[in-house]
């Protein structure tokens, strides 16, 4: 009688609520390959259009994302923010998203590239800290955290945080299995230098799920999500159709206004050297001024201009 009361007792209420997200995640991958491939689902009678399938993957992979995005920048605006832009990313390429054999994994690795970009320290919201976690015990864990170099924190994160094995995490972080393992090995080392209770993986594991989970972060709503992702694929089309035709225009202008011929240009302006000086006239002598006078008046009477007489 013991034996069957306990046999049908329902599960606890963790194991419930994990049961229920797996329905739900798996319903939204098949939904969302479904609708990728033009086909009707083959298990639901209802079948999910690309927003209900995206909104299905929104809302069980959004909030987690976020406390694990946290644990990477230590900043809970820049991690709802990078959580966000990944889903627009997402809706941006649904299709692609919906046939990748991990969507929420698609998601995940483009939020962790987000937050982790090295672009948000110009950000003039993002160059002062924000204020750390009550608990003291957090506050150094997320200290020791923030210490690490972004690779491997991004892999502890993975294997510690979310719970990958190696060939996973070194395929969403782009590296091989033994540097995403090097890396492992040296930021436990580093972790334990710092905090030595979190020697052991799981009491790591243990802390690093209470930490995300302190802070009580929410997502947005995946309508605004979708729509904001709808608004920003409209704004880049029309820059880069704005881009097109300025580029269409000055080649125009170019091709218009360009010389069809070569025009040799002009050698600059050189001073003649090896030339005289020009002579200063003076004052004619009393000869000079007789010869001239006898000139003219021999020129005057005609013939002996052309013919002079010989003497």
């Amino acid at each position: 009688m013991t034996t069957q009361g306990a046999a049908s007792a329902p599960p606890p209420p963790e194991e419930r609520r994990r049961l229920r997200h797996s329905r739900s995640l798996t319903r939204a991958q098949m939904a969302a390959r479904e609708v990728s491939r033009g086909t009707p689902p083959a298990v639901t009678a209802d079948p999910l259009m690309p927003a209900q399938a995206f909104d299905e993957l929104y809302e069980f992979c959004a909030a987690a994302l976020v406390r694990q995005t946290y644990l990477l920048t230590g900043r809970r605006e820049l991690a709802r923010e990078a959580v966000e832009r990944a889903f627009q990313l997402a809706w941006q390429r649904w299709p692609e998203v919906a046939r990748d054999r991990d969507p929420g994994g698609w998601v995940r690795a483009a939020a962790y590239d987000c937050a982790l970009s090295p672009w948000h320290r110009f950000r003039p919201r993002y160059r002062h800290p924000e204020p750390p976690p009550a608990d003291p015990a957090d506050r150094a864990l997320l200290c020791a955290l923030l210490e690490l170099p972004p690779a491997y924190r991004r892999t502890l994160v993975l294997c510690d945080g979310v719970g990958l094995d190696l060939p996973e995490t070194a395929a969403e972080t782009e590296a091989s299995t033994p540097a995403a393992a090097n890396r492992l090995t040296h930021a436990r080392e580093a972790l334990a230098a710092r905090l030595p209770e979190l020697a052991d993986p799981a009491e790591l594991h243990r802390r690093l799920l209470v930490l995300a989970s302190a802070e009580r972060l929410r997502a947005a709503r995946p309508e605004p999500v979708r729509r904001e992702g709808e608004r920003r694929n409209v704004l880049w089309t029309r820059a880069a159709i704005a881009f097109t035709v300025t580029i269409i225009g000055a080649t125009t202008l170019t091709l218009r206004s360009a010389p069809t011929h070569y025009e040799a240009p002009l050698a600059p302006a050189q001073a003649v050297q090896g030339v005289p000086p020009a002579g200063v006239m003076g004052p004619l002598s009393r000869e000079q001024q007789a010869l001239r006078e006898k000139l003219r008046g021999a020129a005057a009477r005609g013939p002996e201009r052309f013919a002079p007489l010989a003497r």
